[in-house]
């Protein structure tokens, strides 16, 4: 019996194409000057879809086979002689260069034996992929999704033009093993590459090599994202290494790969998150390709499973714990590489974020601690164990140093001692050489999380320094019981605070255990965020924007902060 096809599915992968493709077919010999090559062959790929696609207001458009034949001059004028494509701040980049000719390689299996209306634009095609084939094949990367992206697109390369060295350079990559740790979570732990670059890349390698580890490795990144899905329909981004990690990352560029997964295992807690992912609607126009290109992603989705609640992960690699509730869901993290690597970079995870609170309309952002101590900026857990059941321990130990004189025999009568990097700043001083008096700062913070919020302990101790505890709020909502002091800022003493977004809350009360009183609203030098001196050198910051709530005092203080949500109405998971 032929598989049922989910006819609505198709019609909306056919309106988010059209919503780009009519208009390029509008003014088809329109030149598309200052566009990217990567998106030239994006557009060329949608209008194919398109003209192939029944459900499409382009299907059979002889002006969207003239708008695909203008956009593949310019595509071909952007390939340089080694076959790469210029443009963009990676020179003469192979990897990104097969973000390209993947999409030129798909367009080419669109166009083949679709008819003589297409036979110019196949040759087009199979030109442009024949001239970047050598320089992928020899080329290098610079990330680790990029292995996947340059050997997806060799393995496409072969799909349409058969060549073993193709598939001897795609072994010598995957020999490498895909960087899939124990948790389901690739190595740049980044949504947004694992969405738009692995889980692709690796899913249509698992295709064309027959790689059932391949598919196995993207279900495990897809079960464990499952945990990582927010009320708000984001995926948490918190600990990712890479330009996603300040920011909410949307569910539904995950909805191929959930819908894909799910049709061919039958799994109802995929089915569940590809609904999810198209519950705003469907607006990727290169989705209607797919859906020609993969005939299994057209089926129907098996009934979707329940989500029980509570439910609550801990993923140890990551060192990230997930817990939602009725009411809540709470997210606590102390996975950065910063106190590690003692640097702020990118490639790492450097969000000092440590925990976000989701109750309906009110949310809590961020929760972070800022230290005056020698500048090394904010809390960033360096430790994280799981104490009890929902119960949490993150430490960091921060250190500096005053140098003594140097030793005679390593003295010098120029004075002309080499530069070295001490952990906080870079001196003509030979540090390694000199005897060193250490200081050093230890914050503790203890995270017990409950089913309406969560209970936070956080012990400083160390030398006299300032502190500030930052609760950044989303946008919407009306902070009650702080003392506004300016530019969307608020001061908490004494007494709760409650944060109300439409019948929602979130209440903060906080209590001092040890130390001095807790700063008032005129002590503008405590009550701030700094970045530390890695963003301050050079002018930048990655301080948050919303609501903010402060705390903070002069240390050592022990202090606890208990977060309950009020819900109108139950999570919806």
């Amino acid at each position: 019996m032929p598989t049922p096809i989910d006819h609505e599915f198709v019609r909306a992968a056919a309106g988010a194409a059209d919503r780009r493709a009519v208009p390029l077919a509008a003014r088809p010999d329109e030149e598309p000057a200052g566009v990217p090559h990567r998106a030239l062959a994006h557009r060329v790929k949608i209008l194919l879809a398109a003209y192939r696609s029944p459900d499409s207001a382009l299907h059979g458009s002889a002006r969207a086979v003239a708008a695909a034949t203008t956009h593949l001059r310019a595509l071909r004028a952007a390939q340089t002689g080694t076959g790469l494509f210029a443009g963009g701040d990676n020179v003469q980049s192979p990897p990104d260069s097969a973000f390209t000719v993947n999409d030129v390689c798909d367009a080419h299996v669109l166009a083949a034996g679709a008819g003589p209306e297409l036979r110019d634009v196949t040759a087009a095609l199979a030109e442009i992929a024949g001239a970047a084939r050598g320089s992928l094949l020899t080329g290098g990367v610079h990330t680790p999704n990029h292995r996947w992206e340059l050997c997806a697109a060799l393995a496409r390369l072969h799909r349409s033009f058969p060549d073993g060295r193709l598939l001897d350079r795609i072994g010598e990559w995957l020999a490498e093993g895909v960087d899939i740790d124990a948790d389901g979570l690739y190595s740049e732990r980044s949504a947004n590459y694992a969405a738009h670059v692995s889980n692709p890349s690796l899913l249509l390698l698992a295709d064309v090599l027959g790689r059932a580890d391949l598919l196995d490795a993207v279900e495990r990144n897809l079960a464990t994202t499952l945990d990582l899905i927010g009320p708000d329909g984001t995926v948490e981004t918190v600990h990712s290494r890479r330009q996603d990690q300040n920011g909410p990352f949307p569910l539904a560029p995950y909805l191929p790969h959930y819908r894909l997964l799910a049709i061919r295992t039958g799994r109802g807690d995929f089915s569940r998150a590809a609904r999810q992912a198209a519950a705003g609607g469907i607006d990727d126009p290169g989705l209607l390709a797919e859906t020609l290109l993969t005939p299994d992603l057209c089926g129907v989705l098996p009934e979707p499973a329940p989500q029980a609640l509570p439910r609550g992960r801990y993923l140890t690699t990551a060192r990230l714990a997930a817990h939602a509730s009725a009411g809540t869901h709470t997210v606590v993290y102390g996975g950065s590489d910063v106190p590690e690597h003692r640097r702020i970079r990118s490639g790492l995870a450097c969000n000092p974020t440590f925990l976000r609170l989701f109750a309906g309309d009110a949310v809590l952002d961020a929760v972070r601690l800022s230290r005056g101590f020698f500048d090394l900026g904010p809390f960033r857990a360096a430790a994280m164990e799981r104490v009890a059941d929902g119960r949490y321990r993150l430490t960091e130990t921060l250190s500096a140093a005053y140098y003594q004189p140097l030793p005679p025999g390593l003295r010098r009568d120029d004075g002309a001692y080499r530069t070295a990097d001490e952990g906080r700043f870079s001196a003509a001083m030979a540090f390694a050489d000199r005897p060193r008096d250490e200081v050093s700062h230890t914050t503790r913070v203890e995270v017990d999380l409950r089913e309406d919020g969560a209970d936070l302990r956080i012990d400083i101790s160390g030398p006299r320094v300032p502190w500030a505890l930052e609760l950044t709020f989303r946008p919407g909502g009306v902070p009650q019981g702080a003392v506004p002091v300016g530019d969307g800022r608020w001061c908490l003493t004494s007494g709760p605070m409650t944060y109300r977004a439409g019948d929602d809350e979130i209440r903060v009360e906080a209590a001092v255990e040890a130390g001095e009183p807790l700063a008032g609203p005129d002590r503008g030098d405590v009550l701030r965020y700094d970045p530390g001196q890695d963003y301050t050198v050079v002018g930048g910051t990655d301080a948050t924007s919303g609501n903010r709530v402060y705390l903070g005092g002069q240390g050592p203080h022990t202090l606890t902060l208990a977060l309950r949500a009020r819900r109108a109405a139950p999570a919806r998971h």
